[in-house]
C-alpha cells in the first residue's frame, strides 16, 4: 500500500472516530497511525500538500482531547515523533500546528504521573521540535510546563531529569520572556542550587544541560558573575572542550557546542578564551572530529569554528593553528621525510562531498575557509606554511566548481547558488596572493567554464524574481542567484586578462538583459559588500554600447516600490488594500504600446516593401531584422516583468490571506486567555467571601478581647499591690536568671559535644566494623597465601635438589675445562715454535728467491757472450771455407787433416 492510500485512509479512519468514538473505532484509527509509521514518510510535510495537512491536523486535535485513550495518544504521538525527525518537517509542526502547546497540555494533564511513557514520549518530541525554535510566552500551558520541568528536575528520578533538562535548555535559549518568568518564580534560588549540584553528575549529557540553563539564566546578573568569574572560567573552558571531544554523542556535542557558542556573545567571556592557555591544543582535538565523523558532528564542530572566528582576537589564533604544520614525520630509518599534515587537511575531506547529505558541511567548510584565508591573506606577508596549504587546496577547489551541474528543486537550487558563490570566493581570495598562483588559476579555468556557470545562475535569477519573495531576507532564492552571479562575474574581471576569450565572454554577459536582475538585487541590498560588487561591476558594464541601462532603472524603482509596500504591510499588519497602479508601472505599460507601436509600423513596411525600394541604399533588411528583434526581446523583458508585479500582488494578497489566519488565532488565544481570566476571577470572588466571613468571626473575637481588658484592668489594681514584693523578689530572680542561663549555655555545649560525640563514635563504629571485615577479607588472604607459600616451599626444595646436581654437573665440566685448557696452552706454545720456524723458512725461501735471482741474471749475461762466440765462430767457419776453396786440394787436404 502507497502513502496516498495510508493517508487516505487514515483520514477516514480520523472521521469516523470524531463522528463516534467508540472502541472498533478507535483500534481501527490506531492500526491506521500504525500502517503510516510503518511507511516512508520523508519529506511529507514539507512538500506542502493538503492531504498529509489535514492527517497531521486532525491528529494533532485527536491528541489533544483529554477523552482520547492513552494507547491512541501513545500511538499518535509516535508518529508525530518520526515526523519530527527531519529539519523542514519539524519547523512545520512547531509552526503551523500549533503543536507545542498540544503536547504541553498533555503533559499538564498527566503532570501528577509524570512517570508515564506518554509523558516522556511528549518530552522527547517537545525537545526535538523546540531545538533552536522560539517559543512564545504567551503559548498555552507554557507556564504549567515550565513548572513541570522545574518541579521534576529537583526530583530524584532519573529517567525524567534529562528529557526535561533538555527541554527547559531550549525554552530559556534565547527566549527573554521565559527567562524572566523563570527568574521571577520564588522557588529559583533552590533550582540555582539543583543545576549547581548537576555539575558533578556522572553523564556529561546532563553537565551540558544544566550548565546550559545556567548561562542562559544568570549569564547577565550576580550569579553568572560568580559562575563564569575569572576563576572559574577557565575549569569551564576545559570542561566544555571536553565534552565536545569525548561527549556521550552527536545530542550532547551539539548542545556544547551551542553553550560556547553562547558563551562567546558575551565580550568579557570571549576576551577570557583569548588568554585561555590551551586554546590551541583543544581547537586541535577539536578540528580532529573532523576526520571519520558523521556529517551531523561535523556540522557542529564547523558551526563552532565559525563562532570563534567571529571573535576577532581569536581568528588569527584559529589561522595559525589550522595552516601550521604539525611537525615532521619520521621513517622508519630515523630520517626525516618532511613536513607533518596539516590540520586544515581535515577541512578539505569536506569540500567535496556530495550536495544531498553532506552538503552544509561543504557549505560551512567553504564558509570557514573564506574567514580564514581572508585573515591570513590579509596581512603584509603570507606565510609558507598558507602557501602550501592554498597550492594544495587550488586544485580540490577547481575541480569542485567544474563538478558543480544543474540543480534540481528550489532547496538543491539555493545549495548549488551558495556552494559557487563560496568557491568563487575562495578563487578570489587566492588570485589576490601572488603571481604563482595566478597562473595556475588561469591555467586550470577556462572562459567555457564561467561563461556556462553565469549562464545557468542568469537562467535561475530570472526564473526567480524578487518580488515573488520578501526582499529583504537573505533566504531568498533570487538574493542568493544575484550573488552568485555577480561573485561569477568578479571572478572573469579578474581572469580576462590571462585566460582565453574570457574578455570577450565578459562584456557579452554585461551587455545580456538577463543581468538587469542581479544588478538591481545588489544595488537595492542592505549589504554593504554587494552593493559594492554591484557597483564594481556596474562602472564596468555602463560604457558598453548595449547595457541596459534603462530597464535597470526600472527594475530597481520596482524593487523600490516593492520595499516600500513590504514595509507598510509589516508595519500595518492588516488587510493589504489593492495598491494603484505605481509611476514606475505606467511608463512600463506606455513603453510597452510604443514599442508594439513601432514593432508593427515595421512589420507592415517590411510586408509592403515600400520604404525598402526608396532607401535600399540607406537600410538593409537585416538592420530592419536587428532592430525588429531588439524591440521583441525588450518587450518580453518589460512583459516578464509586469507578471512578475502581478505575481507580487498575487503574493501580497496571501500575504493578506495569511495575517487574517493568524488574527483569528491569536482571537482563538485571547478567547481562551480571557475564559482563563474569568475561572481566575470567579476563584477570586470565593475567596473574598471566605475572607469575609473570617472578617466577621474577627469582628467578635475583638468584642470578646475588649470584656478581656476591663477585667484585665481590675486584675491590675491587684497586681500594683504585687509588684512591691515582685521588686523585692526581682533581685533574687535575675541572680538566680543568671545562673539559669549560665547553666543552660553550659547544657548547650555538652550537648553539643555529646552530639559530636556520638557522631564520632557511629563514624568509629562504621570504620571499626568495615576494619572487621577487611581483617577478616585480610586473613582468609593470609591463610591462602601461606598454603601457596608451603607449596612454593616444596616447589624450592625440588629447585635446590636440581640444584646441587647441576652444582656436581657444573664443577665435572670445570675440570674437563681446565684440561682443555691445558692442552690448548700446549698447542698454542707449539703452534708459536711452528711460526718461529715458518718465519725462518721464509726468511730462506726469500734468501733463495734472491740468489735465484741474481744466478738467472748471470745465465742472460753468459748466455749473451755465447751467443757472440757462436757469431764469430760462424765468421771463422766461413772464412775457412773460404780459404778452402781458394787453396784447393792441398788445404782442403790440410783441413781435414
Amino acid at each position: 500500500m502507497d502513502v496516498t492510500t495510508c493517508l487516505k485512509s487514515l483520514l477516514l479512519a480520523i472521521q469516523q472516530y470524531r463522528d463516534n468514538r467508540s472502541a472498533q473505532n478507535a483500534a481501527q484509527l490506531q492500526r491506521q497511525v500504525e500502517e503510516v509509521s510503518s511507511q516512508r514518510c520523508d519529506k511529507l510535510l514539507s512538500s506542502g500538500q493538503m492531504l498529509p495537512s489535514q492527517c497531521v491536523r486532525g491528529l494533532v486535535e485527536l491528541a489533544g482531547n483529554p477523552n482520547t485513550s492513552p494507547a491512541l495518544t501513545g500511538t499518535v504521538i509516535t508518529l508525530l515523533a518520526q515526523l519530527a525527525c527531519e529539519d523542514a518537517s519539524r519547523e512545520v509542526l512547531h509552526r503551523s500546528y500549533n503543536l507545542t502547546s498540544t503536547l504541553a497540555s498533555i503533559i499538564h494533564w498527566h503532570s501528577a504521573t509524570p512517570g508515564e511513557p506518554v509523558v516522556l514520549q511528549c518530552l522527547q518530541v517537545l525537545q526535538k521540535l523546540t531545538y533552536n525554535a522560539r517559543v512564545f510566552h504567551s503559548t498555552n500551558y507554557i507556564h504549567e510546563l515550565i513548572e513541570f520541568l522545574m518541579m521534576n528536575i529537583q526530583s530524584h528520578n532519573d529517567d525524567i531529569i534529562m528529557p526535561c533538562l533538555g527541554l527547559l535548555a531550549n525554552l530559556c535559549r534565547y527566549n527573554h520572556s521565559v527567562q524572566s518568568h523563570i527568574k521571577s518564580l520564588d522557588n529559583v534560588k533552590p533550582f540555582y542550587r539543583t543545576l549547581i549540584n548537576f555539575m558533578a553528575h556522572n553523564s556529561l549529557t546532563v553537565v551540558v544541560f544544566a550548565l546550559s540553563i545556567l548561562a542562559s539564566l544568570t549569564l547577565n546578573d550576580k550569579v553568572g558573575e560568580k559562575l563564569f568569574d575569572a576563576k572559574n572560567i577557565h575549569q569551564t573552558f576545559q570542561l566544555i572542550f571536553n565534552i565536545i571531544v569525548n561527549g556521550d554523542g552527536s545530542l550532547t556535542r551539539k548542545y556544547s557546542v551551542d553553550l560556547l557558542v553562547d558563551l562567546l556573545k558575551s565580550p568579557k567571556i570571549a576576551d577570557y578564551l583569548t588568554g585561555y592557555e590551551h586554546f590551541s591544543a583543544c581547537v586541535s582535538q577539536v578540528l580532529g572530529l573532523l576526520h571519520g565523523k558523521d556529517s551531523d558532528s561535523a556540522s557542529k564542530v564547523l558551526e563552532l569554528l565559525l563562532a570563534l572566528c567571529g571573535v576577532s582576537g581569536l581568528r588569527s589564533m584559529l589561522c595559525d593553528i589550522v595552516f601550521r604544520p604539525t611537525g615532521p614525520k619520521l621513517r622508519a630509518d630515523g630520517r626525516r621525510q618532511g613536513l607533518g599534515q596539516q590540520p586544515g587537511l581535515n577541512l578539505v575531506q569536506w569540500l567535496s562531498s556530495p550536495v544531498e547529505g553532506a552538503e552544509s558541511c561543504s557549505l560551512q567548510t567553504l564558509q570557514l575557509l573564506n574567514v580564514l584565508l581572508e585573515e591570513a591573506l590579509g596581512g603584509d606577508t603570507v606565510s609558507g606554511s598558507v602557501l602550501g596549504f592554498v597550492e594544495m587546496l587550488l586544485p580540490v577547489v577547481l575541480e569542485l566548481l567544474k563538478g558543480l551541474g544543474s540543480a534540481q528543486g528550489d532547496a538543491q537550487l539555493r545549495k548549488h547558488c551558495l556552494r559557487i558563490t563560496h568557491v568563487t570566493n575562495l578563487l578570489l581570495h587566492i588570485l589576490n596572493i601572488e603571481d604563482q598562483t595566478r597562473v595556475l588559476v588561469s591555467r586550470q579555468v577556462s572562459a567555457q567554464l564561467c561563461l556556462s556557470q553565469v549562464e545557468s545562475l542568469l537562467a535561475c535569477c530570472h526564473g526567480n524574481n524578487p518580488l515573488i519573495c520578501p526582499l529583504g531576507s537573505d533566504s531568498d532564492l533570487s538574493q542568493v542567484c544575484a550573488e552568485a552571479v555577480l561573485k561569477a562575474l568578479e571572478l572573469m574581471s579578474k581572469l580576462r586578462q590571462q585566460v582565453k576569450d574570457m574578455e570577450t565572454d565578459f562584456y557579452r554577459m554585461l551587455q545580456d538583459q538577463r543581468i538587469v536582475t542581479p544588478f538591481s538585487l545588489a544595488l537595492t541590498s542592505h549589504h554593504r559588500e554587494r552593493v559594492q560588487s554591484g557597483l564594481a561591476l556596474l562602472f564596468e558594464a555602463t560604457p558598453l554600447p548595449d547595457f541596459p541601462s534603462v530597464i535597470l532603472g526600472e527594475s530597481i524603482a520596482a524593487n523600490n516600490a516593492y520595499r516600500h509596500q513590504e514595509l507598510e504591510l509589516s508595519v500595518k499588519r492588516v488587510a493589504v488594500e489593492e495598491v494603484p497602479p505605481t509611476r514606475t508601472n505606467i511608463s512600463l505599460s506606455d513603453s510597452s504600446s510604443s514599442s508594439s507601436k513601432t514593432i508593427n509600423n515595421l512589420i507592415e513596411k517590411i510586408q509592403n516593401g515600400l520604404e525598402l525600394q526608396d532607401n535600399v541604399e540607406d537600410l538593409r533588411v537585416s538592420e530592419i531584422i536587428e532592430v525588429y528583434e531588439q524591440k521583441l526581446s525588450a518587450l518580453e523583458s518589460k512583459e516578464s516583468h509586469l507578471q512578475d508585479l502581478l505575481e507580487a500582488k498575487a503574493l501580497a494578497l496571501s500575504q493578506a490571506d495569511r495575517l487574517i489566519a493568524q488574527y483569528r488565532n491569536q482571537r482563538a488565544q485571547a478567547e481562551a486567555e480571557a475564559r482563563k481570566l474569568g475561572c481566575l476571577l470567579k476563584e477570586a470572588e470565593r475567596r473574598r467571601e471566605e475572607l469575609q466571613v473570617e472578617l466577621g468571626a474577627k469582628v467578635l473575637e475583638v468584642e470578646r478581647s475588649k470584656a478581656d481588658m476591663r477585667e484585665l484592668l481590675q486584675h491590675n489594681g491587684r497586681l500594683q499591690q504585687d509588684s512591691q514584693e515582685h521588686h523585692a523578689l526581682r533581685g533574687d530572680y535575675n541572680t538566680l536568671l543568671s545562673r539559669f542561663n549560665e547553666s543552660e549555655r553550659l547544657l548547650k555545649e555538652l550537648q553539643m559535644s555529646h552530639i559530636n560525640l556520638t557522631k564520632q563514635n557511629d563514624s568509629l563504629r562504621k570504620n571499626h566494623e568495615a576494619l572487621r571485615l577487611q581483617h577478616d577479607k585480610t586473613l582468609s588472604v593470609l591463610e591462602e597465601r601461606e598454603s601457596k607459600i608451603e607449596s612454593l616451599q616444596s616447589d624450592l626444595q625440588e629447585r635446590d635438589n636440581d640444584i646441587s646436581g647441576l652444582r656436581g654437573e657444573l664443577n665435572a665440566a670445570e675440570e674437563r675445562g681446565k684440561e682443555k685448557d691445558r692442552e690448548r696452552r700446549k698447542l698454542e706454545e707449539a703452534v708459536d715454535a711452528l711460526r718461529l720456524e715458518l718465519n725462518k723458512t721464509e726468511q730462506a725461501r726469500k734468501d733463495a728467491s734472491i740468489r735465484a735471482s741474481s744466478l738467472e741474471l748471470q745465465k742472460g749475461q753468459v748466455e749473451g757472450k755465447l751467443k757472440q762466440k757462436e757469431e764469430e765462430l760462424n765468421k771463422h767457419s766461413a772464412m775457412i771455407a773460404m780459404i778452402h776453396t781458394l787453396s784447393g786440394g792441398e788445404a782442403k787436404n790440410d783441413l781435414s787433416l
